[in-house]
């Protein structure tokens, strides 16, 4: 992998000295793709909470929930909308290793995630598709006709926005994005998020010092905010709760300290 400290990248949209959430996040994973000035942000906000471990569960529940759906739901083709920096176990990885034939689209507008998309966003298998698309999430209509190309919108697609929602221009602005694409696609898809509540005061004081560094805002919200992107659909057991506590392995019972300020959950659309 490419670090991002010494590399010179030409595309005039990375901006070094401003934080970027992918790359403070690949910082607090422990990652090198990511600038001083990402790991100042990072390192200022590990003062007030801890972050890493935050980072670190909320890929463990991403690697949960793609081999449920891979796996127990039968799910074929994933739209990760929102993916950041590619780590160890990406989607489209684990979704063929259970499912060869699995088509994965990744969605992100972060030059650096899309640089590295290129090099490292590719097949594991020759009977499944990997791609990914250079695209806003303010923007779903082009998204799905992007998706359009390598999905078959007439069989269910798995939509996951892991970790971003609390960035968009509102929360009436995320709503109707996840609005948007889950209309678009069939019966028998699912919806999977990972999204920070507002319950606790000390983390919602972190995510005012994120805004301070620069950084695009993230906006924690009320857990009746969160679960209402699954209205009208069927919440998959046990339903929204920390993601700690969604579907852990028997081996992390007792072993991983539960994060009340990370919700998840997956819902299937009837």
């Amino acid at each position: 992998m490419v670090d991002a400290r010494d590399e010179q990248e030409p595309d005039h949209r990375i901006r070094p000295d401003i934080p970027g959430a992918a790359r403070i996040w690949n910082y607090w994973m422990g990652g090198k793709d990511n600038y001083q000035a990402d790991r100042d942000a990072g390192d200022a906000s590990l003062q007030l909470f801890d972050m890493a471990t935050v980072a670190k569960q909320s890929r463990e529940y991403l690697k949960r929930v793609v081999r449920f759906l891979a796996g127990e739901a039968g799910i074929r083709q994933f739209l990760d909308i929102g993916t950041g920096l590619p780590t160890m176990q990406n989607t489209h990885e684990i979704a063929q290793s259970i499912a060869p034939e699995s088509r994965t689209v990744y969605v992100d507008n972060d030059p650096i995630v899309l640089a590295h998309a290129r090099a490292l966003l590719v097949n594991t298998r020759p009977e499944g598709v990997t791609t990914y698309i250079d695209a806003d999430y303010h923007d779903p209509d082009l998204i799905l006709a992007e998706a359009r190309n390598v999905l078959d919108f007439d069989e269910p697609i798995a939509v996951l926005f892991m970790g971003v929602l609390g960035h968009a221009k509102s929360f009436e602005a995320a709503r109707s994005i996840v609005v948007r694409v889950m209309d678009a696609v069939p019966s028998g898809s699912y919806l999977a998020v990972n999204d920070s509540n507002d319950l606790n005061p000390d983390f919602v004081a972190l995510c005012d010092n994120y805004k301070a560094t620069g950084a695009v805002p993230y906006v924690p919200q009320p857990i009746e905010h969160i679960r209402s992107y699954f209205r009208g659909m069927e919440m998959v057991d046990p339903g929204l709760v920390s993601i700690t506590r969604w579907r852990p392995e028997p081996t992390d019972i007792g072993a991983v300290v539960t994060l009340e300020e990370t919700s998840g959950a997956v819902a299937r659309k009837p």
